[in-house]
């Protein structure tokens, strides 16, 4: 029975990883907690190499807390400023013993309300509630809940890119190579430094 811990305790994370990994091993009956751990990262990351470092910084403490777990579970929700527009997005970390998967979530454009008050500091969920009118939304729909009607939710947006972390997992003949990060940039980009 495969046990799964999430770095977090927001129920919309667990639920995500676990329908996630559900959908793509329907068979096995697992069981999944939350712990609470450090990111290492800004309370709101604001780039994208923030973010993913805050993604594999949170199933590494998660794996180091619960060494038991099958499958260690980090999801980081982050925005970055390109085009002129505030976009936000999430990475998805999950490692299992010694292999490592990534996924991320489409991007979107923050309405220039919510966008500037992450400017000033604020994390989203604390803007989306200012703007919105909400109490701790990040906990429920989140900022593309509020923004779809629902359509799509906070714990729906983070589900395929759980399923795209796991792929490694699911292929296990193929060899994916592990992320590293720096912050030095190359002019080809980051750095992969082992």
């Amino acid at each position: 029975m495969p046990h799964l811990v999430v770095a977090s305790t927001n129920p919309v994370k667990i639920n995500a990883a676990l329908e996630g990994f559900q959908t793509l091993f329907p068979d096995p009956i697992c069981t999944v907690q939350g712990v609470s751990v450090p990111s290492g990262v800004s309370d709101q990351p604001l780039s994208d190499e923030e973010t993913l470092r805050g993604a594999l910084n949170r199933a590494r403490a998660a794996q180091a807390q619960v060494p038991q777990a099958d499958y260690a579970f980090g999801i980081e929700g982050g925005c970055e400023e390109r085009y002129g527009l505030l976009w936000t997005f999430a990475w998805i970390a999950v490692i299992a013993g010694d292999q490592t998967g990534l996924g991320r979530t489409g991007a979107f454009a923050l309405p220039e309300a919510v966008a500037a008050l992450v400017r000033e500091g604020l994390e989203l969920g604390g803007a989306d509630d200012r703007v919105f009118g909400r109490t701790n939304s990040k906990q429920a729909n989140g900022a593309i809940g509020l923004l779809t009607d629902d359509k799509i939710d906070r714990r729906g947006y983070y589900v395929h890119a759980v399923m795209m972390a796991l792929v490694p997992f699911k292929n296990p003949a193929l060899a994916f190579a592990a992320p590293e990060l720096t912050s030095r940039r190359s002019r080809k980009g980051l750095i992969c430094e082992g």
